[in-house]
C-alpha cells in the first residue's frame, strides 16, 4: 500500500556520525525543478552517467537541504548551507553516498515499485508451467524366469 505523508514536512536525516541535514520533501516541483538546473542542463551530451548523477544530486541538495548540524569551516566553526557549503560537501564521497540512498533513492523506490511482477491469482504456482515432461511409458516390471 503505497502511504501519502499529507503534512509535507522537511525531515531530518543522518548523512555520517554527528552529521545532519534537514531536507524539503522530494516532490515533483523539486524534481522538475532540479532537472530545469542550469547546471544539470549545463552537462555534457557525451557525459558519462557518474557525471551527471553528481551534477543532479548536487543541483537536488541546493534545493532540498534548509539546515543541517554538525558541519563547519576549516576552523571548526558551524556554517550555514549556502550554495558552495552544499556541493563541498557532497563533494565527500561517503556523504554523497549517503545523500543517495537516505533521499534520493527513497524517492526512487516508487518507480521500481511499479515495474514489479504481480502474484499470480490464485496462489504462488497457479500460473507456474511444468518445466520437466514425464514420459509417457508403462513403468518396467521385473521378468521372472
Amino acid at each position: 500500500m503505497l502511504t501519502l505523508d499529507l503534512t509535507n514536512a522537511p525531515r531530518w536525516h543522518d548523512l555520517a556520525p554527528g552529521v545532519q541535514v534537514q531536507l524539503r520533501p522530494l516532490t515533483t516541483a523539486l524534481m522538475v525543478a532540479t532537472r530545469s538546473d542550469p547546471v544539470v542542463e549545463a552537462v555534457p551530451e557525451d557525459a558519462t552517467d557518474e557525471e551527471r548523477a553528481v551534477a543532479f544530486a548536487k543541483a537536488l541538495a541546493r534545493r532540498a537541504i534548509i539546515s543541517w548540524e554538525g558541519i563547519g569551516d576549516a576552523d571548526g566553526n558551524p556554517i550555514e548551507p549556502g550554495p558552495d557549503a552544499i556541493e563541498a560537501l557532497l563533494d565527500l564521497w561517503p556523504i554523497f553516498e549517503a545523500f543517495q540512498l537516505s533521499y534520493v533513492s527513497k524517492g526512487l523506490l516508487l518507480e521500481q515499485e511499479k515495474n514489479v511482477s504481480a502474484l499470480s491469482p490464485n496462489g504462488p504456482s497457479a500460473g507456474a508451467s511444468a518445466t520437466a515432461k514425464r514420459a509417457n511409458r508403462p513403468a518396467k516390471t521385473a521378468r521372472r524366469g
